[in-house]
């Protein structure tokens, strides 16, 4: 039962064909970029004379940035306003108190008569103001923390993509050095070098895309992380902020009161641009959803296309039918010549018929063996130290050297078939799927859901801070007056 010469040669070079076809399928992977998806968002772009932008969906695109971050000029322009506002009042209040030649005695007294001609009393209003304030800050609370939860969770679903593939590339890089270490005294320099110079090339690609993975991660998490903590520290500051304020206006500490009016003054203004900044998160994830439900409807043919190698990837799905070809033209070889296996015994083919080549390893025959278990099955014919007795017989017993090449060539098969699976994942596009099919059933309700809580809530507590201010400075007004009249010098 000795294994020919041919037959380990033909073994031999089938193997270094398979495992030169691994690296042209898994370096597809490495073309992922991130580029043009046409889409059908149409906006604003105030960097094209707000002229509608209708390019699509393309973050290299910065006409694209400014049209979806523009989406939010409500909170921003209110939120200038309301700056603006604050710097008038200011600079009015500065210029008549010490620029006017009569100290501004005469205005101050046309204003202080105003606030007098209408008292009120503001406690009731600033209660209310405080309780809405503390309620809106926690539904700002809530929505920015979970808003920023599954974006982070979103954003580690679509690393993990590559993180996968770089593990597949990684894997085929370790087969192929394995192949080259087993086979080099049976293979020509040429391939060896070709072995080695792709297992380099597969290293240097792994590399890449992990150092691009982490890279547009850490990026992308610090940006949530920034505005998550800015918006959490808003909040907070108003929650303490607020009270003081009302304290030192109940009784009537007027110099640390408007230190604390112009503080608020300027949260709010902050709070004005948060609401701006996350209508636009809200608008910007829900972009990404939409492009997402198209590519799974028809990965092939839909608005990101052009942005993930899926149709790339499919040209490669002849090479690993090749793999599977070859694979069965070698079982077809042992079952068809009684002189490789004992009798009764066939081997497995782990594919499906042609043309779909499909890999079915747990479809095996019970009276048939798999690749892995042939030394298995061929060591009791096997002339070695533990079995002796098959050393009479030279016809019908293996060598110690043929059963250890048998060895390699089936363990290096069965590396490349263990692979088989993964690397049909990656050239079906199935690691994409997934995970695009993750973001839309787990994060894309959940985003739009706490990004339009977290505005909302913004807006409300923006809403509630200028009516606070303005009820505490009508209130201050008056107070100010009854302690000092208009004919006071102060």
């Amino acid at each position: 039962m000795a294994i020919s010469k041919g037959t380990t040669l033909g073994l031999a070079y089938i193997i270094v064909i398979i495992a030169l076809i691994l690296p042209q399928t898994a370096a597809q992977v490495v073309s992922i970029e991130e580029s043009v998806v046409e889409d059908k968002t149409i906006r604003v772009d105030p960097l094209d004379h707000f002229k509608k932008y209708r390019g699509g969906f393309d973050i290299t695109d910065i006409h694209y940035w400014t049209s979806v971050v523009f989406t939010g000029k409500y909170g921003y322009a209110i939120g200038v306003l309301w700056l603006l506002c604050g710097m008038i009042c200011g600079l009015f209040w500065i210029i008549i108190t010490l620029c006017c030649q009569d100290g501004g005695r005469r205005l101050r007294k046309i204003l202080l008569c105003n606030c007098n001609s209408c008292p009120f009393s503001p406690i009731p209003l600033v209660i209310s103001f405080i309780i809405l304030i503390m309620v809106s800050s926690v539904v700002v609370y809530v929505g920015s923390a979970n808003f920023n939860f599954q974006a982070k969770t979103s954003v580690n679903v679509i690393a993990k993509i590559a993180d996968d593939a770089a593990e597949i590339v990684h894997d085929a890089s370790i087969v192929l050095k394995e192949v080259q270490k087993q086979l080099e005294s049976g293979i020509t320099a040429d391939v060896i070098t070709k072995l080695n110079a792709t297992a380099q090339r597969m290293d240097k690609a792994v590399d890449e895309i992990l150092k691009k993975t982490w890279k547009h991660r850490r990026s992308v998490n610090k940006t949530f992380k920034v505005v998550l903590i800015i918006t959490i520290l808003i909040i907070t500051l108003n929650l303490v902020a607020v009270p003081i304020l009302s304290v030192f206006g109940v009784k009537m500490f007027w110099r640390p009161f408007y230190v604390f009016v112009v503080l608020c003054w300027l949260m709010t203004v902050i709070c004005w641009l948060i609401f701006g900044l996350y209508f636009f998160f809200e608008n910007f994830s829900q972009d990404i959803c939409r492009v997402l439900e198209t590519f799974e409807e028809n990965p092939y043919n839909s608005t990101l296309s052009s942005a993930l190698p899926c149709a790339k990837l499919l040209s490669a799905k002849s090479f690993l039918h090749k793999i599977a070809a070859g694979v069965t033209q070698i079982v077809y070889e042992v079952n068809t010549d009684p002189s490789l296996l004992p009798d009764g015994v066939y081997l497995c083919n782990p594919f499906s018929a042609p043309p779909e080549y499909l890999y079915q390893p747990d479809m095996c025959q019970p009276d048939t063996v798999k690749i892995v278990d042939i030394p298995k099955v061929l060591r009791y014919y096997t002339c070695i130290s533990d079995n002796r007795e098959n050393c009479g017989s030279t016809e019908e017993s293996m060598k110690a050297d043929e059963y250890s090449l048998l060895e390699t060539y089936t363990d290096i098969i069965q590396s490349i078939l263990n692979l088989y699976p993964r690397m049909d994942r990656l050239i079906e596009c199935q690691l994409v799927k997934d995970a695009f099919s993750q973001i839309i059933l787990k994060h894309c309700k959940p985003l739009k859901k706490f990004s339009r809580m977290t505005w909302i809530g913004e807006m409300f507590l923006a809403v509630f801070m200028v009516f606070f201010l303005v009820t505490w400075t009508i209130r201050a007004c008056q107070d100010h007056s009854n302690h000092h009249p208009p004919d006071s010098p102060v």
